[in-house]
């Protein structure tokens, strides 16, 4: 898998520009979903490398990162003319940069991309990593492969086109990083004022800006050392083996964003941290108060843990029956490949509901 190479800018149209001179590209498509292409394309649409570029839209939101979503892009870069010498540009939140990946990676057997993550989650989760993908049959990211875009772009002006919701959904990701990276980023994370970037306020959007450089490079380290999720990389599922099960569940009811699921799935797995593993429970608190504070709740009964189980049953990560959780001894201590039994799955859940 080549290694995708990360521009960190602040001049959306020279880090654009470098990117695709470095790119074979006779001819360069730019794929957008509904929102990004009120939102976002006019941040590059004047930019003279992209000059002559075709567009490709996509509807929003997470369930349409689908086959038939997929096989409209297929479609529109077959009647379009693109070739395997062709160059595709990502400009969107996760659902864009997975499926526009997908589709880049499949076409023709494969052509250029460049990942422009436009939400916070995608700058420092999706776009960043080689996984692209789409959800199949219910369940997330089901179907995919791993390979690099040639280029990520990041450049935070994006933030300012964020609501709330979106901006919490990526700090979820972030904060996964700093648990599992140092004690000192953990601190700075679950001390930051949220509240102050949801509102734009200069000074919070500024700092944000840094952590998220900062958040970047630990899954960057991490993705270079173990790009196949072998060893190391599976410290990135932290939050994630109880987190896409509570998105799966939602997705059959009221869709949330990806990282509200995974901030969710951090209370069970740090609470199992604590029992199996001997993680602090000081810091396993005041985790999960920063996480209640700014995420709040989602309502699950004890009728609904069957569901639940069984959808973790589909993780990626797990062997034949068993379920594996990636747990944490200490900040930045990893313990990947946990099992766990289904009691203590319903515990962990208990806990889930009684915080």
């Amino acid at each position: 898998m080549k290694q995708q190479r990360i521009i960190i800018s602040n001049d959306i149209h020279a880090a654009l520009a470098q990117a695709l001179s470095a790119c074979e590209h006779d001819k360069t498509f730019v794929l957008t979903d509904d929102t990004t292409l009120r939102l976002c394309l006019p941040f590059i649409k004047e930019c003279p490398a992209l000059v002559g570029s075709r567009i490709i839209t996509i509807p929003s939101s997470d369930s349409n990162k689908s086959l038939e979503s997929l096989a409209s892009v297929w479609r529109q870069l077959g009647e379009q003319g693109a070739t395997r010498h062709s160059c595709l540009i990502n400009l969107g939140g996760g659902m864009v940069t997975d499926l526009g990946g997908f589709a880049a990676s499949t076409f023709k057997r494969g052509i250029n991309f460049i990942n422009i993550p436009t939400t916070l989650l995608a700058m420092v989760d999706a776009s960043v990593g080689g996984k692209t993908g789409i959800n199949f049959n219910g369940l997330k990211n089901e179907i995919g492969v791993f390979n690099d875009s040639d280029f990520v772009i990041l450049d935070t002006n994006f933030l300012h086109t964020l609501d709330a919701e979106n901006i919490c959904s990526g700090y979820a990701e972030m904060l996964k990083h700093a648990l599992i990276h140092h004690e000192s980023m953990w601190a700075r994370h679950v001390s930051f004022n949220l509240n102050a970037a949801v509102s734009h306020q200069p000074e919070a959007i500024r700092v944000l800006q840094q952590m998220v450089a900062d958040s970047v490079s630990v899954k960057e380290h991490i993705v270079l050392e173990d790009p196949h999720e072998k060893g190391l990389r599976k410290a990135l599922n932290l939050g994630h083996t109880f987190g896409h099960a509570f998105e799966s569940w939602t997705l059959r009811r009221k869709p949330v964003l990806h990282g509200y699921a995974v901030a969710w799935g951090l209370i069970p797995e740090l609470y199992l941290s604590v029992v199996k593993c001997g993680f602090p429970a000081n810091r396993m608190r005041q985790t999960v108060q920063f996480i209640r504070e700014h995420y709040g709740h989602l309502l699950i009964g004890c009728d609904d843990y069957a569901e639940l189980i069984e959808l973790m049953h589909h993780d990626k990560k797990n062997r034949g029956d068993e379920i594996n959780v990636t747990l944490l001894k200490d900040i930045g201590e990893l313990r990947i490949n946990q099992t766990l039994s289904e009691a203590e799955i319903k515990d962990a859940f208990d806990f889930f509901r009684e915080t």
